[in-house]
């Protein structure tokens, strides 16, 4: 049944004579009968609505003026079912990464919102000033000279470093880089917040590197009591230290205990194996154990979460006292070392991750199911087509592979269950264009726009990068490193101690330890700033972190083997 003219210039008169003065743009979903919804989208379209969405059963549009009551005129249509606000839906992480390209933009990661940094600023001019040193595998400065390729993410102006002081040489220039995990590490704590690449949790903060990894990417614990002396002899205040291992050393013990002693911050990672067991440095009692959480505050399940002991011999400084984002974490990596995706549909950027073939690609973008020859064939893919493809049902390269038989020049697979698609097309592989994987969360998004009729185009590109992704308690424990120095800048006076309270007795546990995973829980920057403002560097000793009871020991009996069976 065709609307008169007459009908639907009443029906605009009387919403235009209800418009609201507000300029916003309110956008609604109107649920109508597809055999009718031509003449719904005309109407709204007459009455000013912009159609974003035309789907199975129903439109989605936004008016811009008007609230739900005043489009609900529209019901008076008989075609109408329903018409409902649009409410918008984010991320079922807590804490995302800003979504873009690092290389051309300023990425803040989730770690820095998760933590509260990006709420307090760093104070550079501070006496003592401020330094942390990066025990680790070195830093990537690039080549010297007139043509430098220099990172432009680190202030080189208050990075130093020490030379290997084993006979020899054996790891080399603490500015040569012996692999992405020093680079990674120093971006964390100390990235320039400036208009590329990622921001630190303390931006610029000085930084002084020290070289422990040898080629094959380990060092002894000797190594690291020597470096302990070359970041005291740096001026150092806070000792970051992404590594560890079985078995004590007491050399190594002693370096640690000596710099703490002195008023300094050791923290190292807790380890990677999921256990129960205690990585050295951090099961010393002079050094800070963190471990690992992900953007919607879970423990990592490889971060380890040794016991704190029981009874007398209970020792909280010897087991995870506080966590921090350490799963999927962005940061520096050195020049093109890192293999990172970019995505974007219809003009708008979408979180993704690289899966297979670096390239870049441009197209319209098809909708094929869970991406079989016979999906791929009825979408009816073309040349220079993007597919967008459920998981599920084929292997990720079959996908792929179908959708370039059919001439798709890229794919997107989207994952299953809430999350972003982490994946390979595994091997061999016979695909040539560029495979990403994207979010869950953005399933509705991205399939609606392949529902429109007009072609929506998607952008997809993998390529080399000087940012990419890690995951361990060896990026946590940046991350607690930068959050130190971060709010030990606003306290110079205190010590190492009152801030490694100060962080453990803010954090999220709210001053009670959680349990032996998270120990006192997720860092808070703002929360222990607050905490010193309040209390000053010794604390609230009147109201001192919550303790578990210490197990009684059975009395000792003294009356020998008869008497006493069980000494």
């Amino acid at each position: 049944m065709k609307l008169s003219k007459i009908v639907i210039a009443a029906l605009a008169l009387v919403i235009s004579s209800a418009l609201a003065t507000s300029s916003i743009a309110q956008r609604y979903t109107i649920q109508v009968d597809n055999a009718n919804k031509g003449v719904i989208k005309a109407l709204t379209k007459k009455l000013g609505g912009d159609i974003h969405v035309d789907a199975n059963g129903f439109i989605a549009a936004s008016f811009t003026g008007q609230d739900l009551a005043q489009v609900r005129g529209l019901l008076k249509n008989p075609h109408i079912k329903l018409i409902e606000v649009d409410q918008k839906r984010y991320f079922s992480s807590m804490f995302t990464d800003d979504v873009g390209n690092a290389m051309a933009q300023q990425l803040t990661p989730y770690a820095v919102y998760q933590s509260q940094a990006n709420q307090l600023s760093f104070q550079a001019q501070t006496d003592p000033a401020m330094k942390v040193c990066v025990i680790d595998s070195g830093i990537d400065h690039g080549d010297y000279g007139p043509n430098a390729n220099i990172n432009p993410d680190f202030n080189w102006s208050t990075i130093t470093g020490s030379q290997d002081p084993n006979p020899g040489g054996i790891t080399g220039n603490w500015y040569d880089n012996g692999g992405p995990h020093g680079t990674h590490v120093a971006g964390t704590i100390g990235a320039m917040d400036n208009n590329i690449g990622v921001v630190g949790m303390a931006p610029s903060v000085p930084m002084h590197i020290v070289k422990v990894f040898n080629a094959q990417g380990w060092g002894y614990s000797s190594d690291l009591a020597v470096a302990q002396n070359e970041c005291s002899l740096a001026g150092a205040n806070i000792i970051s230290m992404s590594l560890g291992g079985d078995f004590t050393n007491s050399v190594e013990q002693a370096a640690f205990e000596s710099f703490t002693e002195n008023g300094g911050l050791v923290i190292a990672a807790a380890g990677n194996n999921g256990s129960k067991s205690r990585s050295y440095p951090a099961g010393y009692a002079a050094v800070m154990m963190i471990g690992a959480n992900d953007a919607d505050n879970n423990i990592a399940d490889f971060s380890q979460y040794p016991h704190c002991g029981k009874g007398r011999r209970r020792n909280e400084n010897t087991c995870v006292e506080v966590t921090a984002g350490g799963v999927n974490t962005l940061s520096t990596y050195p020049a093109a070392m890192a293999t990172v995706s970019n995505m974007s549909a219809d003009g708008v950027a979408f979180a993704s991750a690289a899966m297979e073939n670096s390239g870049a690609a441009s197209g319209p973008m098809v909708y094929v199911g869970f991406g079989s020859v016979d999906e791929v064939t009825v979408a009816g893919v073309q040349t220079n087509d993007i597919c967008v493809i459920d998981r599920g049902s084929y292997s990720f390269h079959d996908k792929v592979l179908n959708c370039q038989n059919a001439g798709g020049i890229g794919a997107i697979i989207i994952n299953n269950e809430p999350g972003l698609l982490y994946g390979t097309l595994g091997s061999p592989n016979a695909t040539i264009i560029p495979a990403l994987g994207a979010a869950f969360e953005d399933r509705p998004a991205l399939i609606a726009l392949t529902a429109e009729p007009e072609d929506k185009t998607a952008h997809v590109a993998i390529g080399a990068s000087d940012y990419g992704y890690m995951s361990g308690t060896s990026m946590a424990t940046p991350a607690v490193s930068g959050i130190a120095a971060l709010v030990w800048s606003h306290h110079s006076s205190c010590s190492g101690s009152d801030i490694r309270n100060a962080l453990k007795v803010t954090a999220t546990g709210a001053g009670n330890r959680i349990n032996d995973k998270f120990g006192y829980g997720i860092v808070q920057a703002v929360a222990a700033n607050d905490y010193l403002v309040t209390h000053g560097c010794a604390g609230n000793e009147a109201n001192p972190p919550e303790e578990e009871e210490p197990e009684e020991e059975p009395p000792v009996c003294k009356g020998g083997w008869k008497k006493c069976p069980n000494n």
